[in-house]
């Protein structure tokens, strides 16, 4: 590609909000527009620099870092290619969503790469961010998959164990989507009666029965234009499922007295901690509703599945707990946290740092602090082998979890690990 048509295409892309690059095959920036200069540039010149020492601050390619190199897979495929990643931005590290389109010449031949990348602002790798937190490759596959799905229809099925957080990834969908600025509903159907359930959905007419003073809106009516989203759907009971898939598959309902037909407009979001499929084959949930609300389905991982995001969680939860307080926690606290197992995840971790701001009258949170069940921290060893992770990563999580359960003495822990006391110190400090 000549210097010219270069200067033409960087031409357009200054027009463009959001940062673009283009980029040579060795990862070398040959044009940025004004977006990415603002955000990357850090008052340094980028062109001539490798984009992962701009973005990311590496040495080498992001790929040979952990994550996923799009130019890497474009140059193989030669086709676009998607990807999430965390980028260093003058706010820190952030999430960022990005698309690489292969550029060819009149002859077909490969010749440079555009990226673009769009900052996720419904989550974030720091303790102050605001939403989901998280920096994990289980975290940020479902983030990716948030990402790719938001700006759609599609219905969607967050699926997950209790308290991992399954309403804020529901509210991260729409506040991405083109609803984001219309109503956001909220249905607990755990708590819906097949007295209520059409009362409380459809709303009622006055006069449609004993009580029934003047009109009411249903949730779906006040829904109009913006997400419905229905929390533990696997609860509703089978007699009223098809009152559902009526609503789903018409795009219609009554007022409970009414006559007249009224149109809904919302996008669907689905939550369950229950396993929806076995419920098909057991013939308590309907096999044609389970097909109209998983479009779409969106694994929200359990505290296990992202035990390295733990310290970090912690943190932001301590924020949004005490703000005024600026606590911190001690390096040993942190291993105490991560050698617990959390049945109830997200939530029983707050409620633990909850009590622990309540008792702690200093700046820092120290482990005696922490109301965690002794015989939970005997359990981490079978948390880190639930999935396959890199043996590193598992020793620093079996060094963090001994040292935290050796009361103190290392001597006799590096005794037990049969290894030196030198040795045992520089893991450690690693």
């Amino acid at each position: 590609m000549s210097n010219i048509q270069i200067t033409e295409l960087l031409s357009y892309l200054d027009s463009q909000p959001q940062p673009h690059i283009v980029m040579n095959k060795d990862y070398t920036i040959i044009g940025a527009n004004a977006a990415y200069r603002a955000q990357y540039g850090d008052g340094k010149a980028v062109v001539g620099r490798h984009c992962y020492e701009v973005s990311h601050h590496f040495d080498r390619p992001c790929d040979e870092e952990g994550e996923l190199c799009p130019l890497k897979l474009s140059n193989k495929s030669a086709r676009p290619q998607r990807v999430l990643h965390l980028h260093q931005t003058p706010r820190g590290e952030e999430h960022v969503d990005i698309e690489l389109t292969p550029i060819h010449d009149s002859n077909g031949e490969l010749v440079c790469f555009v990226e673009m990348m769009q900052t996720i602002r419904t989550a974030g790798a720091t303790s102050s961010s605001q939403g989901m937190v998280g920096r994990s490759p289980s975290f940020n596959n479902m983030l990716a998959l948030i990402g790719r799905v938001a700006p759609s229809e599609a219905s969607v099925l967050l699926l997950g164990e209790s308290g991992t957080g399954k309403e804020l990834a529901s509210q991260a969908i729409h506040n991405a989507s083109h609803r984001a600025s219309k109503p956001y509903v909220v249905v607990d159907c755990s708590g819906l009666t097949e007295s209520l359930f059409e009362s409380e959905l459809f709303g009622y007419e006055k006069g449609a029965f004993t009580g029934a003073t003047q009109r009411k809106l249903g949730l779906v009516e006040s829904a109009r234009g913006g997400t419905l989203f229905l929390d533990e759907v696997g609860d509703i009971p089978l007699n009223l499922q098809v009152k559902l898939l009526r609503l789903l598959e018409t795009g219609t309902y009554r007022r409970v007295g009414g006559l007249e037909p009224l149109r809904a407009d919302f996008r669907l979001v689905a939550a369950t901690h229950r396993d929806l499929k076995k419920m098909v084959e057991q013939e308590t949930f309907r096999k044609d509703l389970y097909y109209r609300i998983s479009t779409f389905p969106i694994h929200v991982p359990s505290l296990a599945e992202r035990h390295e995001d733990i310290p970090l969680l912690s943190l932001a939860l301590l924020e949004r707990i005490s703000p005024k307080k600026k606590l911190k926690l001690h390096p040993d606290t942190i291993a105490k946290l991560q050698a617990c197992t959390y049945p109830g995840n997200i939530r029983e971790l707050r409620n633990i740092l909850e009590r622990a701001s309540l008792m702690t009258d200093g700046d820092t949170v120290m482990p005696q602090e922490l109301a965690i069940e002794a015989e939970a921290s005997h359990q981490i060893v079978s948390v880190v082998h639930q999935n396959i992770i890199p043996l590193e990563q598992a020793e620093k999580q079996y060094m963090q979890w001994a040292d935290a359960n050796c009361q103190g003495d290392r001597r006799m822990l590096a005794k037990m690990l049969g290894i030196s006391e030198r040795t045992l110190y520089r893991k450690l400090k690693e």
